[in-house]
């Protein structure tokens, strides 16, 4: 089982983010780590010691927070975390200082993936985002010093102002820093963004996108899911992968979401409600045998995972054979995959269709 827990305090909103996340509530930070760690203590006081493969804790910014209050949370986690495999935090440049970096490192969190987006000022600033070139590197240089055995570096691409040349220098500064796992995504107007109905600010290059993906694949770093991108197996996101392969995961803090066989069940988003009860769901979807198969199909073609062939019916299958025919998945006893990450959604929609 996979652990989430989802951090909803930042010290400033990026343009382009819709993640449960706020600038204001600041306040909040220790009435919500403390009914944090009461739906925490509820979800786990009934599972084995040694079920939680991996925890991942993302935002918001969970470097907001101050080491006292991971402190508490891990006081409360550690009993569980005697066979976990990869915890990781999400941090920001301009919050993760080398004294939260050493003391986290410390309380035994392993991988660390800090919201770069670019090393680029202008683009940083077109962005949203609060941190600087020089801060980003810096932060990425103490992570490596303070022990941190794996770095992610978050970026995002299909801006205005990207260009080849924006690319390579963004890329090569990556190369000289302690980075083993890059996360690279395209940007999206989603609704309730500063960006949302100002299409001037993104472009979709897929040519683009496809030399960003060739000069990271040359610089060591393997494409193994759509965005994703790693340096050898270690570094690959382990928690993550749990996803891709459907794993169930539990769902704590504000507007976390678990999944538990059929059920996915989504926490209160509003973090005054949370704080108030931390046990109850703002909602429980039922997920159909057809929508798992389906998430099961676009998850699997989005990465190296691939499609167990059981999940499909005759016809499906056959729709499978005619894209291996054109060569766009390859197959093998009992799998398929894409041969391009890009086309994940559409040849899901042939095969399902």
């Amino acid at each position: 089982m996979l652990l989430y827990i989802h951090i909803p305090f930042c010290d400033s909103k990026c343009y382009y983010c819709a993640f449960n996340s706020y600038t204001y509530l600041h306040h909040l930070k220790n009435d919500f780590v403390q009914a944090l760690c009461k739906q925490l203590e509820f979800e786990l006081k009934n599972l084995p010691k040694n079920l939680i493969e991996t925890v991942f804790i993302g935002g918001g910014t969970p470097s907001t927070l101050d080491f006292e209050h991971f402190e508490k949370i891990f006081k409360l986690l550690n009993p569980y975390l005697t066979t976990t495999k990869e915890i990781t935090c999400e941090a920001n440049p301009n919050s993760a200082n080398k004294k939260w970096l050493d003391k986290v490192n410390n309380l035994g969190i392993n991988r660390i993936s800090f919201g770069v987006q670019s090393f680029d000022d202008k683009k940083l600033k077109f962005l949203g985002r609060n941190h600087n070139k020089k801060t980003a590197i810096k932060a990425i240089q103490n992570a490596k010093e303070v022990g941190f055995e794996h770095i992610n570096c978050d970026i995002i691409y299909d801006t205005i102002l990207d260009t080849k040349k924006l690319i390579d220098s963004d890329l090569n500064i990556i190369k000289d820093l302690p980075i083993d796992h890059i996360s690279a995504y395209s940007l999206t107007l989603e609704d309730g963004t500063k960006f949302y109905n100002k299409p001037k600010v993104k472009v979709d290059d897929e040519n683009m996108a496809k030399y960003l993906f060739k000069r990271l694949n040359k610089m060591g770093f393997e494409q193994y899911e759509i965005s994703n991108f790693a340096k050898n197996k270690n570094s690959k996101s382990k928690h993550n992968l749990g996803y891709w392969k459907y794993k169930e995961y539990l769902g704590v803090g504000a507007g976390a979401v678990g999944c538990n066989g059929q059920k996915r069940l989504y926490t209160q988003k509003d973090v005054n409600m949370y704080i108030d009860n931390p046990l109850i769901y703002s909602h429980i979807e039922t997920l159909s045998a057809e929508d798992i198969k389906v998430e099961k199909v676009l998850l699997g073609l989005r990465c190296e995972i691939g499609v167990d062939k059981k999940v499909l019916n005759d016809k499906e299958l056959k729709q499978v054979f005619k894209l291996e025919k054109f060569g766009k998945l390859k197959q093998t006893k009992d799998k398929f995959y894409a041969n391009d990450f890009l086309l994940a959604d559409e040849l899901a929609l042939y095969i399902l269709e």
